[in-house]
């Protein structure tokens, strides 16, 4: 690489895995978003990290110490044998933090391609993300951030990720009731089994096949079938509290689907498009017994895009 790389700036969308039955497999883009504006930071004597943060947990996204987006471009850099380059970064973020909403995946995903542009790497995005999804442990979230959409993902015996999207043209709504407190992905994988019977796992991947088709021909009317888990949510929801009570919302009142949110203990409720959003919120909301329960509404998205911010410019949009 010859010269200091341009600035750049990188959209990553918020994700949410499993959908009920595709544990591990399935993940969907929403339009939340962490945006992530870089710059080699030329001060003479800069320290290696200067993070400003705006939006959602602000402070917490401002952390220099052990931040995820630096650390990955650290590690990534370290392994391609590149020199470490100081950076300024600016963040806004939208996406919650301990939910179940991606949070990590994205920014693994930014710090892998923060490496790639100021290291010169040159990989693509799906290069990007495969680099990603072997830091995350498993491809759902990282696989969806990166190429939008309801993405379904699969790691071969080599670990390498192959994916496919759909669900471009589902226009329907999306509503995530957020309990007060966060939960760390680690404690929510230390509750499952690790063995299944053989019953539960056809019961996953029937309705894991037909959420599939339901987002490739955007029947709704399935989603509440398809959705259906029996090989994590049963274990989790001793430490997501909205789950049991929300479940029998599905295929009633507008909510199409309902399921954790990846790992949890956010809930993702899938709703008709022409579906009154308070009226949605007001029945979520009392089945939950909490009338300041936190809701969002968000949209189905597509996958990051990177804009380099100086001439010359160019631009990744995730197909």
């Amino acid at each position: 690489m010859t010269g200091m790389a341009q600035p750049l700036r990188i959209k990553l969308p918020a994700t949410s895995a499993n959908l009920g039955s595709g544990f591990d497999a399935v993940g969907l883009a929403m339009g939340l978003t962490l945006t992530v504006e870089a710059s080699v930071n030329v001060v003479p004597s800069a320290p290696e990290l200067t993070i400003a943060a705006t939006g959602r947990d602000a402070d917490r996204c401002s952390r220099t110490r052990n931040n995820m987006i630096f650390e990955t471009y650290r590690e990534v850099l370290q392994a391609a044998g590149r020199a470490l380059q100081p950076l300024d970064l600016r963040l806004h973020n939208e996406i919650p933090l301990g939910m179940g909403c991606g949070s990590s995946a994205a920014a693994l995903l930014a710090g892998v391609m923060l490496a790639n542009h100021f290291g010169g790497l040159g990989w693509n995005l799906r290069q990007c993300m495969q680099e990603a999804c072997i830091r995350e442990g498993h491809p759902d979230n990282v696989a969806a951030c990166a190429f939008g959409y309801m993405t379904i993902s699969a790691e071969t015996e080599t670990r390498k990720v192959v994916a496919v999207t759909c669900g471009q043209e589902a226009g329907w709504k999306l509503l995530l009731a957020l309990p007060a407190g966060s939960l760390a992905t680690e404690r929510a994988r230390a509750l499952l089994p690790s063995e299944y019977s053989r019953a539960d796992a056809v019961y996953n991947i029937q309705r894991a096949a037909l959420l599939a088709g339901a987002f490739a021909e955007k029947r709704g009317d399935l989603l509440a079938i398809a959705m259906q888990d029996r090989i994590h949510q049963p274990y989790r929801s001793q430490v997501c509290p909205l789950l049991l009570p929300l479940l029998p919302l599905a295929g009633s009142d507008g909510i199409l689907g309902v399921a954790l949110s990846g790992a949890g203990p956010g809930v993702l409720l899938i709703a008709e498009a022409e579906a009154q959003t308070p009226d949605l919120e007001a029945r979520i909301r009392e089945i939950a017994g909490d009338p300041a329960l936190e809701i969002l509404e968000t949209r189905i998205a597509a996958g990051v895009v990177q804009r380099i911010l100086q001439p010359p410019q160019s631009e990744w949009v995730s197909q």
